[in-house]
């Protein structure tokens, strides 16, 4: 027999039964699950990733667990339930997908064909600033999560200011940008201003993002793909310097690591 939804939701309240339940599940808030949750998210990411489907059910299943603890938790506070949670999501989709529902009933059904991708997210965007309206959300900037990563949210944030008209039109302007906070950065580098030099190393990245958004590219996701060539080229030469015996100088510049390194590039690492 198969669990249900149903099942993790009693094993969930089970875990909270103050009596009977897990010391450490009774000890936990909105707030010290947050930790947990993120770390769930990013293990799904990394999963979705490696293209490894028996571990992304694995870590779908605890990314749902998360949503059912903190339904749980607002249950316990008479604040909302599970049932309230899935009520809002499905109003939600449904006013988002007048495309597919155009009564916004969840029987209803399109009788011609689909719109074009442009119509569609331009629609999208117009029912979301309706919602941001109704709460009282003026400004194209008020919704964007503080909690975001910092090149998540870069993008999100440009993408707003976009749809207000606020972007460069051309390619060759973004770069432009980008190599005039980089000469930004230079000129605090060479002032020995340390605050300047973190004003501008972040303006650095922000426009980084800004070009990678005008590229098409999800800044996060290139980053992680960085990370990760990095890793496999850096495993490569300390493969290399323990067959070869050569021993780095900690803080200090070693050539042959710099010829391991670039085997590795030459080997598509």
């Amino acid at each position: 027999m198969a669990y249900t939804i149903s099942d993790l939701q009693y094993l969930m309240a089970r875990l909270r039964n103050p009596e009977t339940g897990c010391p450490w599940d009774l000890k936990q808030t909105f707030t010290s699950v947050v930790p947990h949750t993120l770390e769930e998210v990013y293990e799904l990411v990394d999963a979705i990733e490696q293209g490894d489907s028996d571990q992304i059910r694995q870590e779908l299943g605890d990314v749902l667990f998360q949503i059912v603890f903190y339904s749980q938790l607002a249950a316990e506070s008479a604040q909302f339930s599970f049932a309230e949670v899935v009520d809002g999501i499905v109003a939600k989709l449904l006013r988002r997908h007048p495309h597919v529902f155009p009564s916004g009933e969840l029987n209803s059904e399109r009788k011609i064909d689909a719109p074009a991708d442009e119509t569609i997210k331009a629609r999208w965007e117009e029912i979301k600033q309706q919602e941001r309206e109704q709460k009282s959300q003026h400004s194209a900037m008020d919704d964007v999560p503080q909690a975001l990563p910092g090149l998540t949210r870069a993008s999100k944030l440009q993408k707003r200011a976009a749809q207000q008209g606020f972007d460069w039109q051309e390619l060759q302007q973004v770069i432009s940008a980008f190599r005039a906070e980089i000469d930004e950065l230079e000129e605090a580098i060479g002032a020995a201003n340390p605050k300047q030099i973190a004003d501008e190393m972040g303006d650095v990245l922000f426009s980084a993002v800004n070009v990678a958004r005008h590229l098409n590219l999800d800044a996060e996701a290139v980053t992680r793909g960085a990370c990760a060539k990095f890793e496999r080229r850096f495993r490569f030469v300390e493969q290399r310097c323990e067959e070869t015996g050569v021993i780095a100088a900690k803080g200090q510049h070693n050539s042959q690591m710099e010829l391991f390194w670039n085997e590795a590039k030459a080997a598509g690492l």
